[in-house]
């Protein structure tokens, strides 16, 4: 039988930081409630998160960048929405705020979850954002325990 490693939901005596951009606020803003219900019931302190506000989307992976290199953070919770519009924006913006988030993380070996809301309309926001399709940021606040909670294993002989 293999040895079996993989993360749980623990995050007592963690820290994390949760990157917010202000950026189509009214939708990020219930991320930031899931990740702050979900991080809080699965045992972190209030303490022991920070919320980092940005203008947008594309300041978010320079934050997260920024808080895993301060080495207080044993992972980080970038949220943000992006709704498409009439011009090639949205596309320029969704990419590099994903490559900036993949790398940062890749390149800090902090685990960053990604939050990041990608839709085509308000609507499809507003049901990632606590209804139809549940809570993205709760989701990535999961993703973000178990990710710390794995490099903690990962990182014992």
């Amino acid at each position: 039988m293999p040895r079996v490693i993989e993360g749980n939901l623990l995050g007592t005596g963690k820290r994390f930081a949760i990157i917010a951009g202000r950026f189509n606020h009214f939708i990020t803003d219930r991320l930031v409630e899931g990740a702050l219900d979900t991080l809080v019931r699965h045992g972190v302190q209030d303490q022991d998160i920070t919320l980092i506000r940005v203008p947008g989307s594309f300041e978010v992976p320079m934050a997260a960048d920024r808080a895993a290199r301060s080495g207080r953070y044993q992972a980080i919770i970038c949220l943000s929405t992006l709704i498409r519009g009439d011009t090639p924006h949205f596309e320029y913006i969704a990419a590099e705020t994903t490559k900036g988030i993949a790398n940062s993380s890749l390149s800090t070996g902090v685990p960053i979850a990604f939050g990041v809301l990608t839709t085509d309309t308000i609507e499809q926001a507003i049901e990632r954002a606590g209804t139809k399709a549940g809570n993205k940021g709760a989701q990535a606040a999961s993703a973000a325990l178990e990710m710390a909670n794995l490099y903690e294993q990962l990182n014992q002989p």
